[in-house]
């Protein structure tokens, strides 16, 4: 049996990386899987027919995870479609990476409404089904620099340390109505986003890194499955660092 057979899954910011990985993952695993993205672009369609592929049902949500009313009706709308919402991964995210002297207000305010409202609004419109059903799992993507922060990147460590203390709280408020809340902590993860950087500046990051190497996205979904599933049953309020040991 499939880890995670019968579950409905919503993944935000699922067209790429992390979140694709994930998608794919859990669609291994025998999730139906809603997915949501800002724009409907080419990368998002084909990740929805690799999930398919899979033979899960999947169905994609043009959505903003800043906007509040927006992810209210997204998440009424998968469980129009699904019947229920069994597990959440807050993945959408963004970096304006900058040092703090020259950084504008947009640049703040553009990292910390994605970030870390948009795990606000989505967390906030999923809680009303999973108290009903007394169940659900919620995954929010942290990352190594909202717990050790970061030069240049003061809006993005400052979302992400947001998103563990969101995280914690959550976990004490819901635990009660059996909803647990989870985040996971990324390292030095090889994405499209990495892929631009020059090869020593890789070196650099992987020599700091006690398994000498970056991570993959894959990485990362494993440690989500883990969560997502009732493996994980008696798990919340927990941070789990997905670094290779860079943290240690």
């Amino acid at each position: 049996m499939a880890l995670l057979d019968g579950k409905t899954v919503l993944i935000t910011g699922a067209s790429r990386g992390i979140g694709r990985a994930t998608a794919l993952k859990f669609a291994s695993e025998g999730a139906n899987i809603a997915i949501t993205n800002i724009t409907e672009d080419a990368e998002f369609c084909a990740v929805c027919d690799e999930c398919e592929k899979l033979g899960t049902t999947v169905r994609r949500y043009v959505s903003n995870v800043a906007d509040y009313d927006d992810s209210q009706k997204v998440a009424e709308k998968v469980c129009e479609d699904f019947g229920s919402i069994d597990v959440l991964v807050n993945n959408a995210g963004i970096t304006r990476d900058t040092l703090l002297m020259i950084m504008t207000e947009e640049q703040w305010d553009q990292v910390l409404e994605i970030n870390l409202k948009g795990v606000f609004n989505l967390t906030r419109a999923v809680i009303k089904p999973m108290m009903k059903q007394r169940r659900g799992s919620i995954i929010n993507m942290s990352s190594v620099v909202g717990i050790s922060g970061n030069a240049g990147q003061s809006n993005y460590s400052a979302s992400k340390a947001g998103i563990i203390g969101f995280t914690k709280s959550v976990a004490r408020e819901l635990g009660s109505r059996n909803i647990r809340c989870n985040a996971i902590a990324p390292g030095f993860i090889l994405t499209e986003m990495t892929d631009k950087l020059k090869d020593e500046v890789k070196k650099e990051w992987t020599d700091k890194i006690p398994l000498k190497r970056g991570g993959t996205p894959d990485d990362v979904a494993n440690a989500a499955l883990f969560l997502a599933s009732d493996m994980s049953a008696y798990i919340s309020g927990q941070v789990i660092q997905v670094c290779g040991g860079m943290l240690t």
